[in-house]
């Protein structure tokens, strides 16, 4: 196994002063956080956004527009990440980085000053935001490298705890932050970026230095070009894949859908035999013999797609169901949801830093596995709970579910960067944001396609019979039941009235009583009437979420167990310099 010690390579960290390690950690956790936060403001934002920009999201053809907002910042970075990567070993991983701070700022700026209106301003935003997702892929692609190279390796695990943990943690936070400021003006979602990017790079630029080693290199450029276009690919087709395609609740019979699937991953196996092949390659496929890469790696995707889509699913299930059972409009579940998803969040910064801390005294397996462990177990909890649950039930589970991947996160992030040489530790570092990113992206396609099948069998039935037996005809309650289920999810997931949505542009609701109408755009009528399908394809998603959480686990004990932490192998005549140096 090649490890990489930090205290034997000389620039690497070990022979530095004491205090750049930590203004390394400062900035790089400042750059993930706004990163990660940007992944997910804007989906609590989206309301105030299409309103801002007089577009109706659940007019035909528009559901794309809404889709490719959320998905196409997650869909850049994680395509990204592993080419500039690769090139910070090449040029410097700290030119790359600061590079992305500048990129993140002023792609800020320009997503703040949307000139136009309706598919214009839509296209706007979504063009500046895959821009703005390049600078994220910067970031997040040499942060945990940079840290790597300035902390000695007893400290590793503590430091890409605080490193990893700002990152998960700034994807629910950001989910707050949108509710917040786009109550306020949506535009502000952008503005918040500017001053803290400004100073970010300004910060950066002065005070980050290069301590590893440039290597020369020539650029793979047929190593990147066919993972880039072939991994968007994937994560595209995904992402038309739940879309309604004609009289389908979902894309999935489409022709281009399922021909862009074979077509990106017949470019992944051309880029995996294109690595064995060039003399310098963009990512070095024999760091995957290495148990502990592998293995890490395999537990991380894993255990990202469990997490993401759960995100996804409580988000629906706060805003749909609960929330308004519990008297809060509709317009203002976006925000609430987000609040009463902190204990999710609690549980990431309690145990990221702690656990990456006893890991570093302690070794990572307990960590990790019992982490994912305890990771799945929430999710089958969770399947137990029923919809209108007690909301202390809930902030339990989920924050045992947020403990557990935060206990998981942190020491095997360390365990990953520390089982690699010093030189590729840039392309190994983007080579485990790619997975945890595609993972995020993975996990939306996979959780919406399983909780839209579990839906589409029983809530037409549903709501044609609720419709009818609230005085509606029998032919607008079938229409109405006939329309995609991935609308009926959305205007939840929107801050729309669901009822008011589906039946308010055909006059339905003008043809009943005013009791009547008032009664089925009531906060009890839609989460009474969709909370038996809804909870059937969230028993499928919980289950799914579980028995991945589960394989996460078990790849996890395949890396084997370890000594306590990089640390302790370091001898004390290999420690001696370090503490010369400081």
């Amino acid at each position: 196994m090649a490890v990489a010690d930090a205290a034997a390579q000389p620039g690497t960290g070990a022979d530095r002063p004491d205090r750049y390690k930590w203004v390394a950690l400062s900035n790089t956790t400042l750059g993930m956080f706004m990163a990660t936060v940007d992944a997910s403001i804007v989906i609590i934002s989206l309301p105030a956004i299409f309103r801002g920009i007089h577009l109706d999201p659940f007019a035909p053809g528009n559901i794309g527009y809404l889709l490719w907002i959320i998905m196409g910042y997650l869909l850049v970075t994680a395509v990204l990440v592993v080419t500039l990567g690769r090139l910070g070993d090449i040029v410097g991983r700290v030119r790359i980085y600061n590079l992305g701070f500048v990129v993140f700022t002023l792609s800020s700026v320009a997503l703040s000053l949307d000139p136009a209106d309706g598919s214009a301003g839509a296209l706007w935003l979504i063009g500046w935001r895959l821009v703005q997702a390049v600078g994220g892929a910067m970031l997040m692609a040499n942060s945990a490298a940079i840290i790597t190279d300035a902390f000695p390796a007893e400290q590793r695990g503590m430091a890409l705890g605080v490193n990893q943990i700002s990152a998960l943690a700034g994807q629910f936070i950001g989910l707050v932050l949108g509710g917040v400021l786009s109550v306020w003006d949506w535009h502000a979602i952008f503005w918040i970026n500017v001053p803290f990017g400004a100073f970010g790079t300004i910060w950066a630029y002065r005070s980050l230095r290069e301590l590893s080693q440039r290597r020369p290199a020539r650029i793979d450029w047929w190593g990147n070009l066919t993972f880039a276009v072939g991994l968007a690919t994937v994560l595209a087709a995904i992402t038309y894949g739940i879309q309604p395609y004609q009289n389908h609740s979902m894309g999935w019979t489409n022709p281009r859908v399922f021909g862009s699937l074979i077509l990106g991953v017949a470019l992944l196996l051309v880029f995996g035999f294109i690595e064995t092949r060039v003399p310098q390659p963009m990512f070095r496929l024999s760091l995957f013999r290495n148990r502990a890469f592998a293995a890490g790696n395999a537990a991380a995707l894993l255990a990202s797609i469990a997490r993401g889509g759960m995100q996804f699913m409580l988000i629906i299930w706060l805003q749909g169901i609960w929330l308004p059972l519990h008297g809060y409009d509709y317009a203002d579940t976006p925000l609430w949801a987000g609040i009463f998803l902190l204990p999710l969040t609690a549980g990431f910064l309690l145990a990221g830093p702690l656990c990456g801390y006893l890991s570093d005294r302690y070794g990572v397996f307990l960590f990790t596995t019992g982490g994912l462990t305890l990771f799945a177990g929430s999710f089958i909890g969770l399947l137990f709970l029923p919809l209108n649950f007690s909301y202390w039930a809930f902030a339990l589970l989920i924050m045992l579910n947020g403990f557990g991947s935060g206990m998981f996160s942190a020491p095997n992030t360390s365990a990953i960067m520390s089982s690699v040489p010093a030189e590729h530790r840039g392309a190994a570092s983007g080579m485990r944001s790619t997975f945890q990113n595609a993972g995020m992206s993975l996990s939306i396609g996979v959780f919406f396609s399983l909780l839209i099948t579990g839906l589409a069998g029983r809530l037409p039935g549903a709501l044609s019979a609720g419709l009818v037996g609230q005085g509606v005809s029998p032919a607008a309650a079938h229409q109405a039941a006939q329309l995609p289920a991935v609308s009926t999810v959305f205007t939840a997931f929107l801050g729309a009235n669901p009822m008011q949505t589906l039946l308010g542009p055909s006059g339905v609701l003008d043809s009943l009583s005013p009791h009547a109408a008032q009664l089925i755009t009531g906060k009890q009528f839609f989460p009474n009437l969709i909370s038996a399908p809804f909870h059937h394809g969230l028993t499928i998603v919980f289950a799914t979420a579980a028995g991945m959480a589960l394989l996460a686990a078990t790849a996890s004990l395949l890396r084997g167990t370890t000594p306590p932490g990089p640390g302790a192998r370091v001898s004390e005549r290999a420690k001696a310099p370090e503490k010369a140096a400081r």
